[in-house]
């Protein structure tokens, strides 16, 4: 019964520590670029979308195709930088709890 008492006492920590994780999340935020710099976008760590930055050198006729790629691009580097650190706030979360692997990422 005690490791029973144990495992749900470190399930409520758990809890608690992810929902400040969760609130944490929302105030980190990554910039992802593409194009050299010539665009650029904002993240929060929860990969939501908050800001993005063309150079004006790209705002001529024709030039729609190569921005929306720039875009495209800038948001997966943003994307990918946004998962690293979602990645190392769940393994600080859930460090010493004997978890599957796979549960957290």
């Amino acid at each position: 019964m005690a490791d029973f008492l144990g495992m749900m006492k470190q399930a409520a920590q758990l809890q608690s520590k992810m929902q400040a994780m969760q609130a944490e999340l929302d105030s980190i935020t990554v910039e992802g670029s593409a194009g050299g710099g010539m665009v650029s976008v904002t993240l929060t760590a929860k990969g939501d979308l908050k800001s993005v930055k063309l150079d004006d050198s790209l705002m001529k006729p024709g030039e729609t195709e190569i921005v929306e790629d720039l875009l495209v691009a800038a948001h997966a580097d943003a994307r990918r930088k946004a998962e690293a650190v979602l990645a190392e706030k769940m393994k600080a979360v859930a460090g010493g709890l004997p978890l599957p692997p796979g549960l957290l990422g």
